[in-house]
């Protein structure tokens, strides 16, 4: 069968190409363009004939991509959206066979490199790391960051990503990364369509790059829709460049070089892109090249179609400034090509996809007829003439072109069907489907986190060491000695936030070390949460260690979007192609008012899988989290006690260098009669309140997770449980917030509920968000009096002899 090479473009220098060299570039171009969009109009046809789930395409973008893709260089990276096809196979990002692999949902990262099947088509990544997790050379790679569907999203990262090669030009003690980038001359180019420069989180990004000044080439594609909505309800003055303008760089004033050109100019667009990449890349200045009349000749997508919303006479301009019908145009008309000379090349590139579509499609059924086959005849193995099983087998194999879900589908069908009717046969089946069941975990479930040579269950343990000159110190100064050592320790680690740099952060964790450090390692931000975290995410890609913060727990909420949509699923959708080993820091649980006092654990344990989740009690336990989190390289989220900064720790001699394990729990006070599990803030209530209860005769055992993901690996919930028999979660977050999520980690995941005796319960905040002021607090929150209250209610229950009611 016929092989999919990579058919990449070439930039145009017209001062050193003869006319020919010149012919043959323009030509290779078209037929670049040419090619994509026959993919484009072959994958619709197959959405529509039901071989693929969806279907979203580049189509009329296809030159301006062109252009755009001949001043990506080797070291560059694109964060972009999913109409970028064309590029993708310009720059050799990706192939058409991958393309098509990715459409039908091919599990297999050979087949599709990009996500494995696990994205939607035109979803595009390179893979940035080996097989063991650790880095490639990215200066030998034209790099592309994992798309995401969320509209918009790709703009927070690409102001990180454009961020690193700032750092990287103007800190020396960076050069030694040479895999990294090749002193900042990377540009980061961005695309996104001119509907979702609606976004919130486009204008904050575009705000921060020009604050920041980098490298960030961002290109909108402007077909003067969003889906069926128009310009007018879209934007100001329907017009992106128009309402920027304010961004324009002036003399003597920091800002942006904005271009716009037509999207079906040829050689206007090679021209634009040369110019403003130049810009970009040798001055670090960020640049908008607005790309106008842009068309999109198939509509939004496979759902539906443009000829609903659109009038006839744009439906008609829109075939004649179709971006490949002008340059064909222009081609003939300038003597590069004649009509018959395009004509053969049109209908040989319909030739060669249709053929690499069919090979995309043979490749990806191959592995599911065998399993189909395996399947029908272990079946028919043991049926004997059973009807119901006969049927099962006839079934899947008068099944054309099954899906690998049909297949497993029969084999539990069949396995169930037949529970009474044990024989050799039925075990081969049974044996069959279990070992499906760990290749298909493999396959669809596999790399949350990156699982390399990196991993934090790796990194040494290493224990706090104190001695008699050991100081007692506040919380904030334990913290601080931490991040001095390890910033001393690693040139890596940079830090960023609201008010972290120039006074050390609200709380003082980071009180002199930007002078210590300078201000590109430890830096002020504006207000701006969704781009601080993508600054994180960004900087980590390129190999650097960012601790990106976020002030308050409760202005999570701010960044919660990029967060979960593109940092938690980042190894996932790669199937461990890309890692972002960021560290987002903040702090929480108990202060005061309505917006300080948050504790949304149960939303981020719903929406961040894929981060550790770490919730120290205090800070020593903190300064060991971050250090196995600095040595390591997967994200997480570290949630700093609130009230804790001031009170008195005594500093390990090894502030930099022991270690808290993730997932491990600690039994903070031994106990024989109830389990409490609790976290963070409530651990001092916890632990005050046990003082009166052994006054009253009840022993309470204290465990502390320490983080929530991963969650006790060690079992000593269960292992307390077997001596207690009792249970109570105490948390800060509202009922059935993150006290379900710890219940259904022990009674479920550990089995804990075989071992109680009495009903568990949880000991939550109020369901509304504490009122301003002390008595607020008292009233909303677990106080002292709460926890030992439920604890002899809980005692009561069993023993209410010994334990009579308080409260008749």
């Amino acid at each position: 069968m016929k092989s999919d090479s990579k058919l990449t473009t070439n930039q145009i220098d017209a001062s050193e190409l003869s006319f020919n060299d010149f012919k043959l570039i323009v030509i290779n171009d078209y037929k670049i363009a040419y090619e994509s969009r026959q993919a484009s109009l072959l994958g619709r046809r197959e959405v529509l004939t039901g071989k693929a789930k969806f279907g979203i395409f580049g189509d009329g973008k296809e030159v301006p991509q062109i252009a755009m893709a001949k001043a990506f260089k080797k070291g560059d990276w694109r964060s972009g959206y999913y109409r970028d096809q064309t590029f993708a196979f310009a720059t050799g990002i990706t192939t058409i066979k991958e393309f098509f692999a990715q459409l039908y949902a091919n599990p297999s990262v050979e087949a599709d490199p990009s996500s494995a099947g696990r994205q939607m088509n035109c979803h595009f990544a390179t893979r940035s790391l080996n097989d063991d997790g650790s880095w490639k050379d990215l200066t030998d790679i034209k790099n592309c960051s994992s798309d995401i569907a969320p509209t918009g999203g790709q703009m927070a990262r690409l102001v990180g990503l454009a961020y690193a090669s700032k750092l990287f030009r103007q800190n020396p003690e960076l050069d030694y990364l040479k895999n990294f980038s090749v002193k900042g001359n990377e540009v980061a180019f961005g695309t996104i369509g001119n509907a979702s420069t609606s976004e919130g989180v486009f204008f904050e990004s575009i705000n921060a790059a020009g604050v920041l000044q980098v490298p960030m080439a961002i290109s909108v594609w402007d077909d003067g829709y969003g889906i069926s909505v128009p310009a007018k309800y879209q934007t100001t003055k329907e017009d992106i460049s128009e309402i920027l303008k304010g961004f324009q760089r002036e003399e003597g004033t920091n800002g942006y070089e904005i271009f716009k050109v037509k999207g079906w100019d040829y050689p206007a667009l090679c021209e634009t892109y040369q110019k403003a990449i130049d810009v970009c890349r040798e001055e670090h200045v960020p640049v908008l090249i607005h790309v106008t009349e842009v068309t999109q000749p198939q509509g939004h997508s496979t759902s539906g179609s443009h000829e609903r919303y659109k009038l006839k006479d744009r439906l008609e301009w829109e075939k004649e400034y179709d971006c490949i019908v002008q340059m064909r145009k222009w081609m003939i008309e300038s003597a590069i090509a004649t009509a018959e000379e395009l004509d053969e090349l049109e209908n040989t590139a319909k030739k060669f996809v249709k053929e690499i579509q069919k090979e995309a499609w043979s490749d990806f059924l191959s592995s599911i007829k065998e399993e189909q086959t395996q399947v029908i005849q272990m079946i028919n193995a043991f049926a004997n003439g059973n009807p119901v099983l006969s049927k099962i087998a006839a079934q899947l194999a008068s099944t054309p072109d099954a899906l690998r879900r049909e297949v497993i589908s029969s084999a539990r069908k069949a396995i169930r069907q037949s529970v009474n009717l044990p024989s050799a046969e039925r075990d081969v089946l049974l044996k069959w489907y279990q070992k499906q069941v760990e290749v298909n975990e493999e396959k669809y479930s596999s790399k949350l986190f990156t699982d390399g040579i990196e991993s934090p269950f790796l990194v040494n343990n290493v224990p706090a060491i104190y001695s008699e000159d050991s100081k007692m110190l506040d919380g904030r100064e334990l913290l601080n000695a931490c991040f001095d050592a390890n910033f001393s320790r690693d040139q890596r680690l940079v830090a960023f936030g609201e008010d972290l740099g120039n006074i050390g952060d609200v709380n003082q964790g980071f009180a002199g070390l930007q002078a210590k450090f300078g201000d590109l390692r430890v830096t002020d931000t504006g207000i701006r949460e969704m781009t601080i975290v993508g600054q994180g995410i960004g900087l980590a890609m390129r190999g650097l260690r960012p601790i990106a913060e976020i002030q308050y727990l409760d202005y999570l909420l701010f960044a919660l979007n990029i967060l979960s949509d593109d940092l938690a699923s980042l190894s996932y959708r790669t199937k461990a192609g890309q890692k972002a080993p960021v560290i987002v820091r903040t702090r929480g649980h108990r202060l005061e008012g309505v917006w300080h006092s948050g504790s949304p654990m149960g939303m981020i344990l719903g929406s961040l899988r894929g981060l550790h989740i770490c919730v120290p009690r205090n800070m020593t336990q903190a300064a060991g989290m971050y250090n196995t989190l600095f040595r390591s390289d997967e994200p997480a989220l570290v949630i700093e006690c609130l009230n804790g900064y001031r009170l008195k720790e005594k500093l390990p001699d090894n502030v930099g260098e022991f270690t808290v394990p993730l997932g491990k729990a600690e039994i903070i006070k031994e106990g024989t009669d109830l389990t409490v599990v609790t976290y963070g803030s409530t651990l001092r209530i916890v632990e005050e309140a046990a003082e009166e209860l052994e006054e009253l005769g009840i022993s309470i055992e204290i465990i502390d997770p320490q983080t929530l993901l991963p969650f006790d690996t060690d079992q000593l919930c269960k292992k307390s449980l077997a001596k207690t028999n009792k249970l109570l979660v105490v948390d800060e977050d509202v009922p059935g917030g993150g006290s379900a999520y710890i219940l259904q980690q022990i009674l479920e995941v550990q089995q804990g509920y075989y071992l109680l005796d009495a009903q568990p319960k949880t000991l939550t905040a109020k369901a509304h968000r504490p009122p301003y002021g002390s008595d607020g607090d008292y009233f909303s929150k677990p106080s002292v009096d709460d926890v030992i209250e439920a604890i002899y209610a809980m005692m009561n229950e069993a023993n209410s002899a010994k334990f009579p009611a308080l409260f008749k």
